[in-house]
């Protein structure tokens, strides 16, 4: 049999759109441990029965296949940052993440629209993973969208179909690569790389299309900036988006995100834009804009 390769599989597996959650549990000294999977499934009502595969690589593997007791968080759409904590943060991770005690003193992270507190069922070994089988002893569940990933980014259907629904007729993409963004020119001019006809319910797809006629590769991310622009008479959607390293493009070239502030773009609209974006990177902290080019709220991703 002709070997696999591993990481085509991984992509391949990674088409699959997931939801995003944070498993918690204690350690035989009390500690609260977690570890961010999007391997989550439901199994059973009559038992009420769901499972989660936590992999040989986690630093606490040996805690949960050996754990009486462990819970599932559902993160909510806006949740990335949580999700990153607990994907790969080394220090304390529950320091970082608003959270409380739940049945058997689960950890449980506040913002998740649901939380299951469960009693192991079974632990079956199963390759890389185990298959962590739990019986909910108790849930809790709100009004909300959860966050999504696919194809190694985050999306949030609640948020894109709300700006789907503006029907805008341009829609962007901020592609960073290290510290650079990636940048047409339009006369005299910079903005970021964009298509136009973005249809009803399709900009995701038709930005991944046109920046893939143009041989742009990027990973596109969540929505950052919708606005109407009175001066072009315009409405524009921009995703953040990301690549690997700097890529060969004919129609745009890269920049340092330092510079951005410095620049001259096409309107004044995506000059406030590209401002806040470089001041944001300094932060680390990124927000959605949502209004007009020159007024509007900004609404936070955590």
């Amino acid at each position: 049999m002709t070997a696999l390769d591993p990481r085509a599989l991984r992509d391949a597996f990674g088409s699959f759109m997931t939801g995003v959650t944070v498993v918690t549990t204690r350690d035989e000294n009390g500690v609260p441990v977690g570890f961010t999977a999007n391997s989550f499934s439901s199994v059973s009502l009559d038992p009420p029965l769901l499972l989660v595969c936590p992999g040989k690589f986690l630093s606490s593997y040996e805690v949960f296949t050996d754990c009486r007791h462990f819970a599932v968080n559902i993160l909510a759409e806006g949740q990335q940052e949580v999700s990153n904590t607990f994907a790969g943060y080394k220090g304390d991770r529950f320091a970082k993440v608003p959270h409380r005690n739940g049945e058997h003193d689960l950890p449980l992270i506040d913002g998740a629209v649901a939380q299951f507190c469960c009693e192991t069922h079974q632990a079956i070994p199963a390759g890389d993973h185990t298959i962590l089988m739990g019986r909910v002893l108790e849930f809790s569940h709100v009004a909300g969208d959860g966050l999504g990933y696919v194809g190694g980014s985050y999306f949030s259907l609640g948020l894109e179909a709300e700006m789907d629904a503006k029907v805008p007729t341009v829609c962007g993409a901020i592609i960073t690569a290290g510290d650079q963004v990636l940048l047409e020119r339009h006369g005299a001019a910079f903005r970021p790389v964009q298509v136009s006809g973005a249809e009803t319910g399709g900009q995701r797809n038709r930005l991944a299309q046109g920046l893939s006629e143009r041989g742009i590769h990027a990973r596109i991310e969540q929505v950052y900036s919708s606005f109407n622009d009175a001066e072009t008479k315009l409405q524009y959607t921009f995703f953040l988006a990301s690549a690997d390293q700097p890529c060969a493009s004919t129609s745009a070239q890269w920049v340092p995100v330092a510079n951005l502030p410095n620049l001259t773009f096409a309107t004044q609209g995506i000059h406030h834009m590209m401002t806040r974006f470089a001041r944001e990177v300094q932060t680390g902290d990124f927000a959605l804009y949502l209004g007009d080019a020159e007024r509007g709220d900004i609404h936070s991703f955590r």
